[in-house]
């Protein structure tokens, strides 16, 4: 189960910082980081140090430009975030987040992504949109910033808590494979064209429509064969308004007369 759960940095500006998240899943038996647009050298002298023995994870750290690249096989995503939103999202503490795991891991090829954003400025609302729900540690509210390690030893410790959980028993087997973030990306572009072609969405006026139906099928959590067929409904849909429109665009018998 550990090794199907991704560490992903964002933006990370300090050496030392990447060093320190290996030495915490390292400690925690995690082994996959994702650095996503990184702001310094992920290997360094000081991130070595910070490493304290888990400098292999350095090395093998996958680097990708966006969040959509490091989590396009994942069939849960989840942000830590701090800060309340204008759109109110999922919102689970790292134990509840835990307790999900075994059953979000139960299929064979589902992937969890944990995210993490900028040491300044966190997690954009576009990257928070990307994902199924968002973590919170309930840090003391007089003195809530958390260093980016520490933050990630907090959630890699609920996730070993859930493995060995996980060894007392085993969870009831997925029947369907979850659609992947990748899948879901893809879904959500054809579902915002769909609306567009039957006026229902208008982009230069969105008033957080496709953000609102994000939010509703990421909390729904589809499977890959529900997916495509609501793809394949958003495909008739289409061609039924094409050809309506053609029919609209036909001159009627009276005025070909």
């Amino acid at each position: 189960m550990l090794e199907r759960i991704r560490i992903i940095l964002i933006g990370t500006s300090h050496p030392g910082n990447i060093g320190g998240v290996c030495r915490a899943m390292h400690n925690m038996g995690l082994d996959d980081l994702a650095l996503v647009a990184p702001r310094c050298d992920a290997i360094t002298q000081d991130s070595i140090s910070r490493a304290s023995g888990a400098d292999h994870l350095l090395h093998q750290a996958s680097q990708h430009t966006t969040l959509e690249q490091a989590v396009s096989d994942c069939t849960l995503v989840v942000g830590a975030s701090a800060r309340s939103r204008t759109l109110p999202w999922p919102m689970i503490t790292p134990r509840r987040l835990g307790e999900r795991l075994p059953q979000e891991l139960s299929a064979a090829d589902a992937r969890v992504a944990l995210v993490f954003g900028r040491e300044d400025s966190g997690l954009t609302n576009a990257e928070l949109q990307r994902c199924h729900a968002h973590v919170h540690i309930p840090t003391n509210a007089d003195f809530s910033s958390l260093n980016l390690a520490a933050a990630v030893q907090v959630l890699a410790y609920e996730c070993r808590l859930a493995w060995l959980d996980a060894q007392q028993q085993a969870p009831e087997p997925s029947s369907q494979p979850l659609a992947t973030h990748d899948e879901l990306e893809h879904y959500f572009a054809h579902l915002e064209r769909s609306l567009v072609a039957i006026d229902f969405h208008d982009p230069a006026q969105p008033r957080q429509l496709m953000a609102r139906l994000r939010r509703l099928y990421l909390r729904a959590r589809p499977e890959r064969m529900e997916l495509n067929i609501l793809r394949g409904i958003l495909s008739a849909t289409e061609k039924a308004a094409a050809e309506k429109a053609v029919d609209v665009s036909r001159p009627s018998s009276s005025e070909r007369s």
